[in-house]
Formats: C-alpha cells, structure tokens, sequence
C-alpha cells in the first residue's frame, strides 16, 4: 500500500475525530439498551397547528444549536490565540438585548424589522468581540484574563440595554425562528445551525481563513516571517466568534419570546470550551477540527438529555456531566494517547516477533 500525504491526512482527520465519535457511540448503546424507543422519532400537531418531528432525538439536535453554533466560533479562537473566550454567554445577552431593543422599537414586527434587529445586535457583538480581540492581539493579554472583563460585566450592559427590563417579543416571524416555519417539520435552529456550517465550509474552502488561523496558532512568529498579519488573524476570529454569539443569542431569544439577561444562555461557556475540547482540537492553539467542536456540541447535549431522561434532578446534572466529561478529555488527552500509541505499538511488536519465531521453527 502507498501511503500519500491525502492517506495521512485522513487518518489524522479520524484520530481527531475519535473521542467524540466513540462518545458518541457509547451514548446511543446506552440509551438503546435502557430504552430501544429513545431515540424514535414521531410526529405531532405543535401549538400552531402543524405537523412537526418529535422525540428525544429531534430535542438533541434541537437543544445543542446554540452550542453548536458558539462552538464553531469559540473553535477559531482558540486556533489562533491559544485561549478561549469565556465570554460568549455574556455577550450573547447584549446581543439579545440589542435584537429585542429594536424589535421593540418597531410599531410593528415584520421581516424587515426582525433582519434589521439581527444586523443591529451583529455589528454590536462584533464590536464587543473586536474589544477582546484587541486585548488578545495588540495586548497580547491571555485570553482567558481579557474575556473576564465583558464575563464579568457583559450582563449588566444587557441589563441597562432594557431599562431593567424583561421585556417580551411577540411575532409569528420570531416565534418561528425559535421554533418551527410553518410547514417544515424540522426545528427552525437545526436549519440554522446547518446554513452556519456551510458558511464556515465556504469560507475555508474559497479563502486562507483556516490555514491562516492554525499557522498563527502553531507558531506565531514563523507566521509573521511569512507575511501573516497575526494581529488581524486573532482579531478576525473574535469578529467571527462575536457572529456566531449574535446568532446564538437571537436564537435563544426567539425560543423564550423575552430577554432575560440572568438567565439567556447561562453557563454556555464552559460547555462551548468543552465541545471544542471533546472534539479534539487542542486547547493551546494550532491545528483545529470545526466539524469536530460541532460533534462534542452534540455528545454534551445527548449527555444532558440522557440525564433528564434517567430522572436526575437538574441540582445533580452538572456533577454527572462533569465525571463523565472530565473522562472524556483525560482519554483525549496528549499523554494518554501518547501511551496507547506507545501500548499497541508494543502489541504489533510483540505479534511480529511471535510470527517470526514460528517462521523460525
């Protein structure tokens, strides 16, 4: 057999893809044998009055789209800067804020409106990005440290954006871009989800975002001997990041029909940093897997809807969630892996010595 550059290339793609594969995998054997029906899908009248899908698996893909989509962003950063942004939950509440400020201010909710809202809380988390991003890139402040700042106080802002305020939104057009279209039985936020992929697909596939973004991450200084702008390689992926948070928090706020800056997206950091790390992507920087972050996005939801579903209380989901996630990332770790690799090579020399001692004989 001939090994090529494209064969290495799409085993290395497969390792990467291992720990949330197998994780998934483990998941859909568990589930299938505490329930053979858990992942059936049915259909049913929703309030509206149209047929739509439903079941634990539809609730899957469903309830993973703001991650999902945060993950895709938070996947870049971490590339090129070596650092996550804790952040985003933060920052998606200004952006809500900011969609339901001029939803509100509108005399009445149309497309126009609804387009003009998204493009508005846009510009606003991408400028919120760009704050961190300058921090990070010009700076040079850890990530982590520059983020805590917006952590910090991001949910205030969106407070004072309201009045002090929870301010509720009613229109058939927001209400299904957090639900269902009518007539499509598939969740409005699983098709977005899908459009933000093939997004990042065609922007990697018709630019140098990605090889740019994972040469800065790997070394930084050869990059900028080679003409890279690493300053606005780091600053543009928290641009993105900051795309993705609005999209992700319109989503949110279309689901509820209301702002509520305490408690939209909370605690979606550490979950979004974890579906990047179960994906296989290296928390320091470097090379990056998108389609991986995605997956671990689906293995934390699948986990948290295994939780509920097995009735453990939602006090106790986050210790669960944790054991088996703290597992997930030790077995993906550089160390284990280094030892398994290190374990089957020791197997193959074992069995070829064998074969040439009968040889022998």
């Amino acid at each position: 057999m001939i090994v090529t550059k494209k064969t290495l290339k799409k085993k290395g793609n497969l390792s990467q893809l291992m720990i949330p594969l197998i994780a998934f995998g483990l998941l859909i054997i568990f589930n299938l044998i505490r329930d053979p029906g858990f992942f059936s899908i049915e259909t049913k009248l929703n309030n509206a009055g149209n047929t739509v899908l439903a079941g634990n698996l539809i609730s899957i893909i469903n309830g993973a789209s703001e991650l999902a989509i945060l993950a895709m962003g938070m996947t870049l950063v971490t590339a090129a800067c070596g650092g996550q942004d804790i952040s985003v939950g933060a920052a998606a509440a200004i952006a809500g804020s900011v969609f339901v400020k001029v939803i509100r201010g509108a005399s009445m909710v149309t497309g126009g409106t609804v387009i003009l809202a998204f493009l508005a809380c846009c510009v606003v988390a991408m400028l919120f990005g760009s704050f961190n991003g300058m921090l990070v890139s010009v700076f040079r402040i850890q990530p982590m440290i520059a983020t805590l700042i917006l952590y910090t106080c991001g949910r205030s802002i969106a407070y004072w954006i309201n009045g002090g305020a929870t301010p509720t939104i009613d229109g058939s057009i927001t209400g299904a871009i957090g639900s269902f279209i009518p007539g499509v039985p598939i969740p409005t936020p699983v098709i977005i989800v899908v459009v933000m992929i093939i997004l990042f697909s065609l922007a990697f596939r018709f630019t140098t975002l990605g090889l740019y973004t994972q040469t800065v991450g790997i070394n930084q200084n050869a990059a900028r001997l080679n003409g890279i702008n690493t300053t606005l390689i780091k600053l543009l992926s928290f641009v993105i990041l900051g795309i993705c948070v609005s999209v992700a928090g319109c989503i949110g706020v279309c689901r509820l029909q209301l702002i509520n800056h305490e408690t939209l997206l909370i605690d979606i950091e550490m979950d979004t940093i974890l579906a990047v790390a179960i994906g296989g992507n290296s928390l320091g920087g470097g090379k990056f897997k998108i389609s991986g972050s995605i997956l671990g996005a689906y293995v934390i939801q699948m986990l948290t809807t295994t939780l509920y579903a097995m009735k453990v209380s939602s006090t106790d989901v986050k210790a669960y969630k944790a054991i088996v996630i703290i597992l997930l990332v030790v077995i993906g770790s550089p160390v284990v892996k280094r030892w398994f690799t290190k374990v089957m090579a020791n197997i193959r020399g074992a069995s070829i010595r064998r074969l040439g001692v009968k040889e022998g004989n």
